[in-house]
């Protein structure tokens, strides 16, 4: 591991214990008894209702490179799930979305509260469309490592020279095909995904996209904070109605980045789950399953980014949520 990795570590580790809670809790998987269930994600578990509505529950697992870690990040789900209803509510008007406004402690037991409180919603049981919707404003992650070998990210070429982190000059639509679970999804071009679900479906969704991204782009950056990319997924209810889905602009679906701290040319620290990816870079490990043991002081300062993330982007804080 190299110095400079060590450092980091250290000092997220220290930080860490300014945005720790206590006590901390964790929810690596669900048992609810009281409905069937229809699927588990790689961090969402998701059971029946009735034929109109699911039960969506945000765990504590984490996934890095399309892979489940095997250690919860105590609270993560609490901080994604309280950030999603935030922005939904924030992004009310654009497209309709998948919340219903049902409590989620009234469709399960009583011995189940507990594992739905504060990380669950009632949703709309939509037909969901297989295909991620990425929205790039700046130059990083595997778009750098597309451009940097081809001057291209997703079949779209760009101009030459870019830097490490440079704001795009325009916004970049580029989806990719969603996977099953210890999967990784596929980077495909727009041209594919109006074969796959049509012309007019395809249009419409990157056009909404980047009317979501745009307006929540420039709410943070209101906060100091820039959206690097983020990804949204979408589903369309029985009158083919599209509406935005499972999560948005989460610490998991986006990258955070201070704008105070930003500079072109480095990869800025990030409110997300890079300080695990940093972490698991350093690692000789091939990015399938099993993944790594994550050290303790590694989970500690993911889950200080996490509650960070959350109040530096709302200016709420975990124990606000019910």
């Amino acid at each position: 591991m190299s110095t400079l990795l060590i450092g980091r570590f250290i000092f997220h580790a220290m930080k860490a214990r300014l945005f720790m809670s206590a006590p901390a809790s964790a929810l690596y998987a669900t048992s609810i008894h009281s409905l069937p269930l229809l699927a588990k994600g790689k961090v969402r578990d998701t059971y029946i209702i009735d034929d109109k509505h699911l039960l969506m529950i945000t765990t504590d697992r984490l996934s890095a490179f399309d892979v489940v870690m095997s250690e919860p990040i105590p609270d993560k789900g609490r901080v994604l799930n309280q950030m999603s209803n935030f922005w939904f509510e924030q992004l009310d008007g654009i497209v309709p979305n998948h919340l219903t406004g049902i409590d989620p402690t009234s469709v399960v037991a009583a011995d189940e509260v507990e594992q739905v409180k504060g990380r669950s919603v009632v949703v709309k049981r939509l037909k969901p469309i297989l295909v991620e919707a990425v929205v790039r404003g700046y130059i990083i992650g595997t778009g750098w490592k597309d451009y940097l070998a081809t001057g291209e990210v997703c079949g779209i070429q760009l101009p030459e020279n870019l830097k490490l982190a440079e704001k795009l000059p325009e916004l970049l639509f580029t989806p990719a095909a969603k996977a099953d679970v210890g999967m990784h999804d596929e980077n495909i071009s727009f041209e594919e995904v109006k074969q796959r679900i049509g012309v007019e479906l395809a249009e419409q969704m990157r056009d909404i996209s980047f009317k979501l991204y745009q307006r929540a782009a420039d709410y943070a950056a209101e906060r100091g904070i820039i959206i690097a990319d983020t990804k949204f997924e979408f589903g369309l209810d029985n009158d083919g109605v599209l509406h935005v889905m499972d999560e948005v602009l989460t610490a998991d679906s986006s990258r955070y980045w201070p704008a105070d701290e930003y500079q072109v040319g480095i990869s800025p620290p990030s409110f997300d789950k890079q300080y695990v990816r940093d972490y698991l870079e350093s690692l000789d490990w091939a990015k399938t399953p099993p993944a790594p043991a994550l050290p303790q002081e590694v989970i500690e300062a993911t889950a200080a980014k996490y509650r960070e993330a959350l109040q530096r982007i709302t200016g709420q804080t975990l124990q606000e949520q019910s």
